[in-house]
């Protein structure tokens, strides 16, 4: 039987733990191979370990997403191999400081931008002419409620993701009539390491776990996935539209 996604190319950041982890095996397991990014060798080890388990294959690229120049030569990397990449999932990100905003550096700012909104804009600068060499390239970008909360205590963080919001919307707006499409996926609250700092006295046990979220994310990396530019809501199963304000 067919899998789902064989024969594709898929690029997952901040593969070693948590959602990319989760979700990098899903896409294994539905046939895709996996170019892995993450900082930690050790957890691309375990991550390589489990998607041999099921009879996958990936490679790893121990990468730093602040290394602009890293991501030009992954992208160069990849055409020279594959000639196109079929699925960008832009995972990675870093939480940065609970604290409130005058309290906060500008180095610690910009240090959380860096991961979450710039990384992102190389990955679609250096990405994009491979994912429209795919006959149905499709990039998924994991967002939060914070975005649009704008959730006190996290501003940076919250700031960043509204940012990455504006930039794939843009982006998807810009490739709306080729043959790729560009999505956002919030998560909510889910059982990983980031929500463990941001929440320490919450029983992890109440929180839907990484694997679960994964299953959702899987299809919006088909090919006969057609939305683009929408915003998959997990928490409340549904895929929504972005509105102007009232």
């Amino acid at each position: 039987m067919t899998k789902l996604l064989a024969n594709r190319i898929a690029l997952v950041t901040g593969a070693s733990r948590g959602i990319g982890y989760a979700t990098a095996i899903a896409l294994a397991k539905a046939g895709a191979h996996i170019v892995a990014v993450a900082r930690t060798q050790g957890g691309l080890e375990e991550l390589d370990d489990e998607i041999r388990k099921d009879g996958g294959s990936a490679t790893l690229v121990p990468l730093n997403l602040t290394d602009s120049d890293g991501i030009a030569r992954l992208g160069a990397g990849l055409h020279e191999r594959y000639g196109k990449l079929d699925i960008l999932v832009g995972n990675a990100g870093v939480l940065g400081p609970s604290s409130p905003v005058g309290h906060i550096e500008l180095k610690t700012f910009n240090d959380v931008m860096a991961v979450n909104v710039s990384a992102n804009f190389q990955l679609i600068r250096c990405m994009e002419p491979l994912l429209k060499q795919s006959d149905a390239g499709r990039a998924v970008f994991i967002t939060s409620g914070a975005a649009n909360k704008a959730t006190a205590y996290v501003s940076p963080y919250a700031a960043s993701k509204a940012a990455l919001e504006t930039l794939a919307r843009a982006w998807a707006q810009e490739t709306a009539n080729t043959k790729l499409r560009v999505n956002l996926f919030n998560p909510g609250p889910v059982r990983t390491r980031m929500r463990a700092t941001l929440m320490p006295g919450e029983d992890p046990a109440t929180l839907e776990t990484p694997e679960q979220v994964a299953e959702f994310i899987v299809p919006m990396c088909a090919p006969d996935w057609t939305e683009t530019g929408k915003f998959y809501d997990y928490k409340s199963r549904s895929l929504m539209s972005f509105r102007s304000p009232a």
